[in-house]
C-alpha cells in the first residue's frame, strides 16, 4: 500500500478495461473515482469492489463528451478527495461510421469522447499535479485505431491525436513529476452486450500471434505499472498490450 494517499479518476471504468484498472489501483491503496455514463448499477458494483479491497471509492456518473459533465466529475472528485492524482482517460466508443456517411455531429461527438475529454481532463487535473509535484496521466488508443480503423476514421483521428497530446504533454511537464502515457490494447476479451461488436472483436484473433483474446486484467497490469513508482521513468511511450499483434 502507498504511504502517500492517491486518488485516481478512471473514465468508463463500470466494466471491462476500466473495472480491471480500478481494482488494480485500488489495491495499490488509492481512492476509485469510477465513472459510466449510464449504466449505474455496474459502476456501484465496481466501487463496492473497490470497497471490498479496502480502498475509499465514489461514483460519479456523467459523458464524458459533455463539458457540463466533465466538470461535475472533477468537481466530485476533488470534493470528495482533495486532488486528482492519477488520470485513467478510457471512456471511448467506436461506433461503425463510414466516412461519406458521417455527418459533421456525428464527428464532433466522436471527437468529444475519444479525444477532446482526455485533453479537457488533463487540463483540470493537471494544475494539482504540479503543485503536488507528481501525477500520472494514461491515455488509450487501440491497436486498429492506430493501425488505421476501416469504417471508423473519427476513431483513428481521434486516438492518434491523443498519441499527439500525449508526446506533448509528457515534455511539458515530465521535469514536474508528472508523467504522460497511452496505452494501446489489442483485441480484448468482450463483455459487450452488443453481439456486432462482440462478433467483431473475436473475429480479430487470427491477427494475434499467441493466438487468443487479451484480458481486460492483462491492460489493466499496465495500467498499475504506469501509476506506481516503478513507472517513473516510463514517459511519453506508447504502450502495446496486443499479444504481438502488427499495428
Amino acid at each position: 500500500m502507498n504511504q502517500i494517499q492517491r486518488t485516481a479518476l478512471i473514465t468508463g471504468s463500470g466494466r471491462n478495461i476500466g473495472r480491471a484498472a480500478a481494482l488494480v489501483l485500488a489495491k495499490q491503496g488509492m481512492n476509485i473515482v469510477v465513472n459510466g455514463s449510464s449504466n449505474q448499477d455496474a459502476c456501484e458494483i465496481v466501487a463496492n469492489e473497490v470497497r471490498e479491497i479496502g480502498s475509499k471509492a465514489i461514483v460519479v456518473m456523467g459523458d464524458v463528451g459533455n463539458i457540463n459533465s466533465l466538470q461535475n466529475i472533477t468537481s466530485e472528485a476533488e470534493k470528495a478527495f482533495g486532488r486528482v492524482d492519477v488520470l485513467v482517460n478510457n471512456a471511448a466508443v467506436r461506433p461503425n461510421s463510414p466516412f461519406l456517411e458521417t455527418d459533421e455531429d456525428e464527428w464532433a461527438r466522436i471527437l468529444d469522447i475519444d479525444f477532446h475529454a482526455a485533453r479537457r481532463l488533463a487540463k483540470a487535473c493537471l494544475p494539482a499535479m504540479i503543485d503536488n509535484g507528481w501525477g500520472r496521466i494514461i491515455n488509450f488508443a487501440g491497436m486498429n485505431a492506430i493501425h488505421g480503423y476501416n469504417g471508423r476514421a473519427p476513431v483513428s483521428v481521434s486516438k492518434h491525436a491523443s498519441w499527439g497530446l500525449t508526446k506533448s504533454l509528457a515534455k511539458e511537464f515530465g521535469a514536474k513529476g508528472i508523467t504522460t502515457n497511452i496505452i494501446s490494447p489489442g483485441p480484448i476479451r468482450p463483455d459487450e452486450a452488443d453481439p456486432e461488436m462482440r462478433a467483431h472483436i473475436e473475429g480479430m484473433v487470427g491477427r494475434v500471434p499467441i493466438g487468443r483474446l487479451g484480458e481486460a486484467d492483462e491492460v489493466a497490469a499496465m495500467v498499475g505499472l504506469l501509476a506506481s513508482e516503478d513507472g517513473a521513468f516510463i514517459n511519453g511511450q506508447l504502450l502495446q498490450v496486443n499479444g504481438g499483434a502488427e499495428t
